[in-house]
């Protein structure tokens, strides 16, 4: 938890060979390097971030790395994990008041030893959380996939009631601290077409999906489900919901990539420190070409002082 409304936000070097640098820079200077009282710090390698332009303060890793733009490289893994490492200390320490992540390429990180699956993974291990969710949220919309880089035969199997409930909680409890919703709204979309048509269209939706909604509910939380997809993400639809739970991958990214293509942020809930990307991944085909946007993680940096300032007003309402 940062300790002020000053703390600053650490936006991590990514993948050096994509466009992670080029954005965190382009979104540095359009900033003018800070959002309110809170400054914005750039994590990683000195080099890979002035090969972007940059001739500012880093907070350099002691691994260091070599960008060569659309070709990335395993000698790089280290200094990639380095810049997270560090990010997550500062920001667990209170001394950051939230991390930023530049996009990473799981493949070379692997290929160098690194057992996790992606960001969320790692940072779960890092903080010691007992269980992250992925969100997916913009101004517009708010998505949570249950299941993630899953097969889609195999989603029917994964669904439990038990998952459902826990992160649904997550998910509550993340939209009244990190967004200062005072009342959150989840709605929780079924998996099956017309969510099931009363078992016709399958079960998964009557004997798993709804008793967990009934459990939120008795636990007092404002829950509706299992909704019909297909008609749960027009502008009436969304004004009834604070975020929507979705059962697996596409049902929750298509909605959220069509409606906030450019200004979609990726969050992690469950976490004890604030933690944002921007939606979208390393992009070698056009890294060093200057044709990289930087809308995505300027809202994912807008995104994290938005956060890091509602959970200090939560944390001072606390005492």
């Amino acid at each position: 938890m940062s300790k002020s409304n000053s703390a600053p936000i650490l936006i991590t070097m990514g993948e050096p060979a994509g466009i992670g640098p080029e954005v965190a820079v382009a979104a540095y200077k359009a900033l003018d390097g800070h959002v309110g009282a809170r400054p914005l710090r750039l994590v990683g390698d000195a080099g890979v971030f002035a090969a972007c332009g940059f001739d500012g303060e880093v907070i350099a890793t002691a691994q260091k790395a070599h960008r060569v733009p659309g070709k990335p490289a395993k000698s790089n893994a280290q200094a990639v994990i380095a810049a997270i490492e560090m990010a997550v200390t500062q920001a667990r320490s209170g001394d950051a008041a939230a991390v930023v992540t530049a996009p990473i390429n799981k493949a070379v990180l692997m290929a160098a030893g690194f057992p996790y699956p992606g960001h969320t993974e790692f940072l779960q291990a890092l903080t010691g959380a007992p269980r992250a969710v992925m969100m997916l949220a913009s101004d517009t919309l708010r998505v949570v996939p249950l299941t993630i880089h899953m097969p889609l035969a195999q989603v029917p199997h994964a669904l439990t009631a038990k998952a459902v409930v826990e992160t649904g909680e997550i998910v509550l409890a993340a939209l009244a601290r990190d967004f200062a919703v005072e009342r959150p709204r989840l709605a929780v979309a079924g998996l099956n077409p017309h969510a099931g048509e009363d078992g016709e269209l399958g079960t998964e939706d009557s004997a798993v999906i709804a008793p967990a909604v009934a459990q939120l509910r008795k636990r007092g939380h404002d829950v509706r489900g299992p909704l019909s997809a297909d008609t749960l993400f027009h502008a009436e639809a969304r004004a009834g919901y604070d975020a929507a739970l979705c059962m697996y991958h596409d049902q929750a990214l298509i909605p959220i990539k069509t409606l906030s293509f450019w200004d979609g942020v990726n969050v992690t809930l469950g976490l004890p420190i604030v933690r944002t990307s921007p939606d979208h991944g390393t992009a070698f085909d056009i890294a060093g070409t200057g044709r990289a946007d930087a809308r995505s993680m300027i809202a994912a940096i807008r995104m994290a002082v938005s956060m890091a300032d509602a959970r200090l007003a939560a944390q001072a309402a606390d005492r």
